[in-house]
């Protein structure tokens, strides 16, 4: 995996927007479901070859345009990033009191990388979803519910949670304050 692969799905989302071309259209141009480029586009998954091919073509633009401005290796020894730099991030459209920063994302070997900062705000609403990821929370402020799959997992300030993002997820809100959550994503060929 290169540096770029966390950041196709931003990418998409952004050019599809900019055309004024809904998830629908683009999915069927593109021979694919709506809920692949929803996925897709909220960085739960990231497109096999063919798939991404197809979009670009849907898209109708070159492979060169698609990545201009998405970040190339530097040979750094380390990241830094500014919190003003950090990136509001939509993920899902329909879901109210959810408010994702993207604080850090980068592919190493094989494994993408990311990390976000989530704020569930009380009485949020949500469905389910499913991350081709293994997620890491650390509750920073607050407490919810965790729902995975058919289980339910309370989780307060200081306590973390590790699951597999396979399985459908919600956290919910049910207290009268924001729950504040570090949010890792770790992407891997081997899920």
């Amino acid at each position: 995996m290169d540096d770029f692969l966390i950041g196709i799905g931003k990418r998409i989302k952004e050019i599809r927007k900019k055309q004024n071309t809904t998830i629908s259209n683009l999915a069927s141009n593109a021979g694919v479901s709506n809920g692949l480029i929803s996925r897709i586009e909220n960085g739960r998954t990231i497109p096999s070859l063919p798939v991404f091919l197809e979009l670009i073509s849907a898209l109708d633009i070159d492979a060169s345009t698609f990545f201009e401005g998405i970040e190339k290796r530097t040979g750094a020894k380390y990241i830094h990033v500014k919190k003003e730099e950090q990136q509001l991030i939509e993920k899902e459209v329909e879901a109210k009191g959810f408010t994702y920063f993207q604080i850090f994302g980068k592919s190493m070997h094989a494994v993408g990388f990311e990390a976000v900062m989530l704020t569930v705000s009380p009485n949020s609403k949500r469905e389910k979803v499913i991350t081709d990821a293994w997620e890491f929370k650390y509750i920073i402020k607050g407490t919810c519910t965790y729902l995975i799959d058919t289980t339910e997992v309370i989780v307060s300030e200081g306590d973390s949670l590790y699951f597999n993002g396979r399985l459908p997820h919600v956290p919910v809100n049910t207290s009268d304050e924001d729950c504040i959550m570090l949010v890792l994503y770790f992407f891997s060929d081997n899920n």
